[in-house]
Protein backbone atom coordinates (compact mmCIF):
# COMPACT_ATOMS: atom_id res chain seq x y z
CA UNK A 1 0.00 0.00 0.00
CA UNK A 2 1.67 3.47 -0.97
CA UNK A 3 1.20 5.80 2.00
CA UNK A 4 -1.12 8.49 -0.15
CA UNK A 5 -3.52 6.06 -0.23
CA UNK A 6 -4.41 6.32 3.73
CA UNK A 7 -4.46 10.27 3.57
CA UNK A 8 -7.98 11.37 3.75
CA UNK A 9 -7.76 15.26 4.06
CA UNK A 10 -8.77 18.74 2.14
CA UNK A 11 -12.38 18.06 0.97
CA UNK A 12 -11.92 14.14 1.19
CA UNK A 13 -13.63 13.88 4.17
CA UNK A 14 -16.86 16.06 3.39
CA UNK A 15 -17.12 14.46 0.15
CA UNK A 16 -16.92 11.09 1.51
CA UNK A 17 -19.19 11.74 4.50
CA UNK A 18 -22.05 13.15 2.48
CA UNK A 19 -21.95 11.07 -1.07
CA UNK A 20 -20.64 7.31 1.01
CA UNK A 21 -21.33 7.30 4.08
CA UNK A 22 -25.21 7.08 3.76
CA UNK A 23 -25.00 4.70 0.34
CA UNK A 24 -22.37 2.42 2.05
CA UNK A 25 -20.94 2.71 5.19
CA UNK A 26 -23.91 3.26 7.17
CA UNK A 27 -26.03 -0.10 6.76
CA UNK A 28 -23.09 -2.04 7.58
CA UNK A 29 -22.60 0.02 10.72
CA UNK A 30 -25.43 -0.26 11.82
CA UNK A 31 -24.97 -3.82 11.60
CA UNK A 32 -21.80 -4.05 13.09
CA UNK A 33 -23.47 -2.03 15.88
CA UNK A 34 -26.47 -3.99 16.71
CA UNK A 35 -23.28 -6.57 17.70
CA UNK A 36 -21.32 -4.08 19.88
CA UNK A 37 -22.76 -4.96 23.32
CA UNK A 38 -19.46 -4.03 26.00
CA UNK A 39 -19.59 -5.24 29.41
CA UNK A 40 -17.80 -3.99 31.76
CA UNK A 41 -15.15 -5.75 33.98
CA UNK A 42 -16.31 -6.72 37.65
CA UNK A 43 -16.10 -3.91 39.86
CA UNK A 44 -16.19 -1.45 36.90
CA UNK A 45 -18.34 1.81 36.66
CA UNK A 46 -19.50 1.73 32.96
CA UNK A 47 -17.96 -0.70 29.78
CA UNK A 48 -15.90 1.34 27.91
CA UNK A 49 -15.50 0.88 23.87
CA UNK A 50 -12.54 1.80 22.05
CA UNK A 51 -13.45 2.43 18.10
CA UNK A 52 -10.46 2.07 15.60
CA UNK A 53 -10.21 3.83 12.37
CA UNK A 54 -13.60 5.86 13.16
CA UNK A 55 -13.73 7.73 9.88
CA UNK A 56 -16.57 10.64 9.57
CA UNK A 57 -17.90 8.64 12.84
CA UNK A 58 -20.52 6.97 10.42
CA UNK A 59 -20.00 3.99 12.64
CA UNK A 60 -19.79 5.79 16.12
CA UNK A 61 -22.90 7.21 15.22
CA UNK A 62 -24.23 3.97 14.85
CA UNK A 63 -23.02 3.12 18.23
CA UNK A 64 -24.44 6.05 19.56
CA UNK A 65 -28.06 4.77 18.88
CA UNK A 66 -27.40 1.17 20.17
CA UNK A 67 -25.44 1.63 22.88
CA UNK A 68 -26.66 2.48 26.77
CA UNK A 69 -26.19 6.32 27.84
CA UNK A 70 -23.56 5.05 30.38
CA UNK A 71 -21.07 3.76 27.76
CA UNK A 72 -18.04 5.20 26.95
CA UNK A 73 -16.87 5.75 23.64
CA UNK A 74 -13.10 6.61 22.94
CA UNK A 75 -13.27 7.07 18.79
CA UNK A 76 -9.91 7.24 16.88
CA UNK A 77 -8.34 7.54 13.59
CA UNK A 78 -5.08 8.38 12.28
CA UNK A 79 -6.28 11.07 10.09
CA UNK A 80 -7.02 14.19 11.87
CA UNK A 81 -9.08 15.84 9.45
CA UNK A 82 -12.17 13.04 9.44
CA UNK A 83 -11.60 12.81 12.89
CA UNK A 84 -12.61 16.64 12.67
CA UNK A 85 -15.47 16.06 10.75
CA UNK A 86 -16.51 13.63 12.77
CA UNK A 87 -16.34 15.47 15.49
CA UNK A 88 -18.75 18.10 13.65
CA UNK A 89 -21.08 16.02 12.38
CA UNK A 90 -22.00 14.07 16.05
CA UNK A 91 -22.77 17.66 17.20
CA UNK A 92 -22.96 18.76 21.32
CA UNK A 93 -25.95 16.63 22.17
CA UNK A 94 -25.59 15.43 25.72
CA UNK A 95 -24.86 12.10 24.40
CA UNK A 96 -22.37 13.44 21.63
CA UNK A 97 -20.48 14.90 24.51
CA UNK A 98 -20.04 11.58 25.76
CA UNK A 99 -17.53 10.26 23.06
CA UNK A 100 -14.15 11.23 23.21
CA UNK A 101 -12.07 11.66 19.58
CA UNK A 102 -8.84 11.00 19.42
CA UNK A 103 -6.26 10.82 16.86
CA UNK A 104 -4.15 7.42 17.02
CA UNK A 105 -2.46 5.32 14.86
CA UNK A 106 -3.85 1.30 15.02
CA UNK A 107 -0.24 0.11 14.86
CA UNK A 108 0.34 1.88 18.50
CA UNK A 109 -2.38 2.65 20.71
CA UNK A 110 -1.89 5.30 22.98
CA UNK A 111 -3.91 3.56 25.78
CA UNK A 112 -2.62 1.34 28.50
CA UNK A 113 -3.11 -2.18 28.72
CA UNK A 114 -6.67 -3.82 29.76
CA UNK A 115 -8.39 -0.01 29.05
CA UNK A 116 -11.40 -1.28 27.25
CA UNK A 117 -14.07 -3.67 27.37
CA UNK A 118 -14.68 -4.06 23.97
CA UNK A 119 -13.27 -2.55 20.43
CA UNK A 120 -14.81 -2.01 17.30
CA UNK A 121 -13.71 -1.32 13.71
CA UNK A 122 -15.28 -0.54 10.62
CA UNK A 123 -13.41 -0.84 6.87
CA UNK A 124 -10.17 0.28 8.66
CA UNK A 125 -7.79 -2.39 9.00
CA UNK A 126 -7.46 -3.01 5.49
CA UNK A 127 -5.52 0.45 5.46
CA UNK A 128 -3.12 -0.46 8.17
CA UNK A 129 0.43 -1.64 6.71
CA UNK A 130 1.08 -4.12 9.40
CA UNK A 131 -1.99 -5.79 9.97
CA UNK A 132 -0.27 -8.04 12.86
CA UNK A 133 0.87 -5.29 14.91
CA UNK A 134 -2.64 -3.60 14.80
CA UNK A 135 -4.39 -6.52 16.38
CA UNK A 136 -2.02 -7.19 18.83
CA UNK A 137 -2.45 -3.67 19.80
CA UNK A 138 -6.55 -4.19 20.04
CA UNK A 139 -5.99 -7.23 21.99
CA UNK A 140 -3.39 -5.33 24.42
CA UNK A 141 -5.78 -2.60 25.17
CA UNK A 142 -8.53 -5.34 26.06
CA UNK A 143 -9.52 -6.58 28.67
CA UNK A 144 -9.52 -10.16 28.87
CA UNK A 145 -12.83 -11.51 27.62
CA UNK A 146 -13.15 -8.60 25.93
CA UNK A 147 -14.50 -8.70 22.63
CA UNK A 148 -13.61 -7.57 18.98
CA UNK A 149 -16.02 -6.63 16.27
CA UNK A 150 -15.17 -5.43 12.68
CA UNK A 151 -15.80 -5.39 9.33
CA UNK A 152 -13.71 -5.82 6.00
CA UNK A 153 -14.88 -6.05 2.70
CA UNK A 154 -14.99 -8.60 0.29
CA UNK A 155 -13.19 -8.80 -2.74
CA UNK A 156 -13.36 -5.75 -5.56
CA UNK A 157 -15.38 -7.64 -8.12
CA UNK A 158 -18.55 -8.59 -5.20
CA UNK A 159 -18.99 -5.03 -5.20
CA UNK A 160 -19.41 -3.59 -8.52
CA UNK A 161 -19.90 0.23 -7.38
CA UNK A 162 -16.45 -0.24 -6.39
CA UNK A 163 -14.93 -2.42 -9.26
CA UNK A 164 -16.74 -0.59 -12.39
CA UNK A 165 -15.13 2.70 -10.46
CA UNK A 166 -11.63 0.96 -10.25
CA UNK A 167 -11.70 0.45 -14.03
CA UNK A 168 -13.34 3.68 -15.52
CA UNK A 169 -10.83 5.76 -13.17
CA UNK A 170 -7.80 3.37 -14.89
CA UNK A 171 -9.03 3.91 -18.50
CA UNK A 172 -8.62 8.20 -17.99
CA UNK A 173 -4.72 7.24 -17.04
CA UNK A 174 -2.32 6.49 -20.15
CA UNK A 175 -0.17 4.83 -17.68
CA UNK A 176 0.50 4.33 -13.87
CA UNK A 177 -3.15 4.29 -13.37
CA UNK A 178 -4.00 4.79 -9.38
CA UNK A 179 -4.23 1.67 -7.14
CA UNK A 180 -6.06 2.57 -4.10
CA UNK A 181 -9.41 0.79 -4.63
CA UNK A 182 -7.07 -2.25 -4.33
CA UNK A 183 -6.41 -1.23 -0.72
CA UNK A 184 -9.85 -1.32 1.09
CA UNK A 185 -10.41 -4.11 -0.78
CA UNK A 186 -7.05 -6.05 -0.27
CA UNK A 187 -8.96 -8.28 3.15
CA UNK A 188 -11.59 -10.58 1.27
CA UNK A 189 -10.29 -13.88 2.47
CA UNK A 190 -12.13 -15.08 6.03
CA UNK A 191 -9.56 -17.52 6.62
CA UNK A 192 -6.76 -15.02 6.55
CA UNK A 193 -8.36 -12.80 8.78
CA UNK A 194 -9.41 -15.65 10.97
CA UNK A 195 -5.70 -16.21 11.06
CA UNK A 196 -4.54 -12.62 11.68
CA UNK A 197 -6.94 -12.58 14.38
CA UNK A 198 -5.72 -15.91 16.11
CA UNK A 199 -1.99 -14.90 15.89
CA UNK A 200 -3.02 -11.80 17.47
CA UNK A 201 -4.44 -13.55 20.74
CA UNK A 202 -8.18 -13.63 19.40
CA UNK A 203 -10.14 -16.69 20.43
CA UNK A 204 -14.02 -17.44 19.72
CA UNK A 205 -13.71 -16.41 16.14
CA UNK A 206 -16.65 -15.94 13.89
CA UNK A 207 -16.87 -14.58 10.66
CA UNK A 208 -19.98 -14.16 7.81
CA UNK A 209 -20.10 -12.52 4.80
CA UNK A 210 -22.95 -9.98 4.80
CA UNK A 211 -24.64 -8.59 1.68
CA UNK A 212 -26.42 -5.19 2.26
CA UNK A 213 -28.57 -2.62 -0.35
CA UNK A 214 -26.77 0.54 -1.28
CA UNK A 215 -29.18 2.97 -2.19
CA UNK A 216 -27.60 6.51 -3.40
CA UNK A 217 -29.51 9.71 -4.17
CA UNK A 218 -29.08 9.30 -7.76
CA UNK A 219 -26.16 7.74 -9.67
CA UNK A 220 -24.15 11.06 -10.02
CA UNK A 221 -24.70 11.48 -6.29
CA UNK A 222 -22.94 8.52 -5.63
CA UNK A 223 -20.25 8.98 -8.48
CA UNK A 224 -18.68 11.93 -7.10
CA UNK A 225 -17.98 10.06 -3.44
CA UNK A 226 -16.15 7.35 -5.13
CA UNK A 227 -14.32 9.66 -7.63
CA UNK A 228 -13.17 12.63 -4.97
CA UNK A 229 -14.51 11.20 -1.70
CA UNK A 230 -11.03 9.17 -1.01
CA UNK A 231 -7.68 9.66 -2.00
CA UNK A 232 -8.10 8.63 -5.86
CA UNK A 233 -8.59 12.05 -6.40
CA UNK A 234 -5.24 13.25 -5.18
CA UNK A 235 -3.77 10.81 -8.40
CA UNK A 236 -6.28 12.01 -10.33
CA UNK A 237 -5.29 15.79 -10.21
CA UNK A 238 -1.32 14.86 -9.95
CA UNK A 239 -1.91 14.08 -13.39
CA UNK A 240 -3.60 16.95 -14.61
CA UNK A 241 -7.01 15.16 -15.09
CA UNK A 242 -10.46 17.06 -14.21
CA UNK A 243 -12.69 15.07 -11.91
CA UNK A 244 -15.91 16.32 -13.82
CA UNK A 245 -15.31 13.84 -16.96
CA UNK A 246 -14.38 10.73 -14.62
CA UNK A 247 -17.44 11.37 -12.38
CA UNK A 248 -19.82 11.87 -15.40
CA UNK A 249 -18.09 8.27 -16.92
CA UNK A 250 -18.81 6.60 -13.40
CA UNK A 251 -22.05 8.01 -13.05
CA UNK A 252 -23.12 6.44 -16.21
CA UNK A 253 -21.65 2.85 -15.70
CA UNK A 254 -23.43 3.04 -12.55
CA UNK A 255 -26.58 3.46 -14.18
CA UNK A 256 -26.31 0.80 -16.46
CA UNK A 257 -26.82 -1.19 -13.61
CA UNK A 258 -28.09 -0.08 -10.40
CA UNK A 259 -30.46 2.88 -11.89
CA UNK A 260 -30.59 6.58 -11.01
CA UNK A 261 -32.69 8.78 -8.12
CA UNK A 262 -32.24 6.87 -6.35
CA UNK A 263 -29.07 4.37 -7.28
CA UNK A 264 -29.51 0.96 -6.23
CA UNK A 265 -27.21 -2.14 -6.28
CA UNK A 266 -25.74 -4.43 -3.10
CA UNK A 267 -22.39 -4.03 -0.99
CA UNK A 268 -20.68 -7.50 0.27
CA UNK A 269 -18.60 -7.30 3.67
CA UNK A 270 -17.07 -9.80 6.19
CA UNK A 271 -18.38 -9.47 9.63
CA UNK A 272 -16.32 -10.59 12.67
CA UNK A 273 -16.32 -11.19 16.01
CA UNK A 274 -13.86 -12.24 18.62
CA UNK A 275 -13.00 -12.34 22.11
CA UNK A 276 -9.34 -11.59 24.13
CA UNK A 277 -8.37 -14.26 26.33
CA UNK A 278 -5.35 -12.58 27.81
CA UNK A 279 -2.70 -14.39 25.54
CA UNK A 280 -1.63 -11.90 23.59
CA UNK A 281 1.80 -11.92 21.48
CA UNK A 282 4.90 -10.24 21.06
Amino acid sequence: MKEEDAKFVGTIPALYDEHLGPAIFAPHARELARRVAPQPARGAAQPRLLELACGTGVLTRALLESLPPACEIVATDLNEAMVERARAVAGDSPRARSVTWRTADMMELPFEPGRFDAAACQFGLMFVPDKARALRETARVLRPGGAFHLATWCALDENPFAAVTHRLIASFFPSNPPSFYDVPFSLPDPQVLAALLRDAGFESIEIERRELPVVAKSAEHFARGLVEGNPVIAAIREAGLAPGPIVAAVAQALRAFGGDAPFRSMSRALHASARFQGNTRG
